[in-house]
């Protein structure tokens, strides 16, 4: 970086800079584990000589924020892969199931991105198609942090719930599906989309209250002709925005397929491929007649499922590297 033409190129330069970063996080985060154990021995050994209990306590506290941190570091060294360091595009589309599942697909939604501020990752709508009465029917959320795609991957796929309906007067128990999809942000050097196979063409957007006076032209959608892949953005962004949002998420679903090809060939003599499709049901949530999150590929459980909707996902995200890491 102290090379006078390092900024020639500045989408290089930016790459590099935000590698720089990670790398700074990583060492800083070992460094943080080394010297708070050093401390907290110390602590034990006077603890040891000298018993008390406002010093029992103490080390007790820190002890609990140091395993915190080391489970923490712990996660990274199994997010490996191609891409996991990178930042995500997260989708939420509501499936079978109407107005609820619209509701479970903005619950979900609600869910990552608190889990998303609890990791300190940005998060931004890119683009969003509410439901008539209520809920969402579908997302696009871009989630900007180191390792975000890595922690988000275990939540591609359908997760259905199982709840009181409080949109009928029977409020009969109802089961609801969304599916999540979770690409890595790609920067253009990693990926280069080939123009020439891109169509795209310009769309009607409508505005907040569906008035015809709020309608333009700034929609985009963007096909990829060999694949026959769509992205459709239209927000209320200028047309300039939304084409680069739609090639930004094109080029990062023609990446992760080329990935999905090469994990195929690998996965071959271990299992199938399973991808975020409407078959593969990743993960159920009771709220009745008993409370229940559980992952059918870890087999993970908890009864807390206010916390998990609340964002806390840090257990199904340790089992699901624990579980891939096992099978490798």
């Amino acid at each position: 970086m102290a090379d006078p033409n390092f900024w020639n190129d500045p989408h290089v330069a930016q790459g590099l800079a935000k590698e720089l970063d990670r790398l700074k996080t990583f060492v800083s985060d070992w460094q943080k584990l080394e010297q708070n154990t050093a401390e907290l021995e110390g602590l034990a050994q006077m603890a040891i000589k000298e018993p008390d209990k406002a010093l029992e306590a103490d080390l007790k506290a820190k002890f609990g924020r140091l395993r915190a941190l080391f489970e923490q570091i712990r996660l990274t060294t199994f997010l490996g892969e191609k891409y996991d360091d990178h930042s995500a595009i997260l989708s939420v589309h509501a499936g079978a199931g109407g107005v609820d599942a619209q509701d479970w697909a903005e619950m979900l939604l609600r869910m990552y991105l608190r889990f998303a501020e609890s990791k300190k990752f940005k998060a931004a709508i890119i683009d969003e198609s509410r439901g008539g009465e209520a809920g969402i029917k579908s997302v696009v959320v871009e989630i900007i942090g180191p390792y975000a795609f890595g922690y988000l991957k275990s939540e591609a796929g359908v997760h259905r719930l199982v709840r009181l309906s409080p949109f009928n007067p029977a409020h009969t128990r109802e089961t609801s599906f969304a599916l999540v999809e979770v690409l890595p942000v790609i920067e253009e050097q990693e990926y280069k989309l080939n123009m020439d196979e891109v169509e795209l063409e310009a769309k009607t957007s409508r505005g907040h209250g569906g008035q015809s006076v709020n309608t333009t032209y700034s929609a985009i959608r963007a096909t990829h002709k060999p694949s026959g892949i769509t992205v459709t953005i239209q927000n209320e962004r200028s047309q300039q925005q939304n084409r680069e949002q739609a090639l930004k998420i094109l080029s990062a679903k023609l990446a992760t397929l080329e990935e999905q090809k090469r994990q195929k060939e690998k996965l071959k003599i271990r299992g199938e491929f399973h991808s975020a499709e409407w078959g593969n049901q990743i993960r159920s949530y009771v709220l009745h007649p008993y409370k229940m999150v559980k992952d059918h590929r870890t087999d993970y459980e908890t009864s807390d499922a206010e916390s998990v909707l609340d964002g806390n996902l840090d257990e199904f995200v340790k089992s699901y590297l624990e579980y891939v890491r096992m099978k490798e």
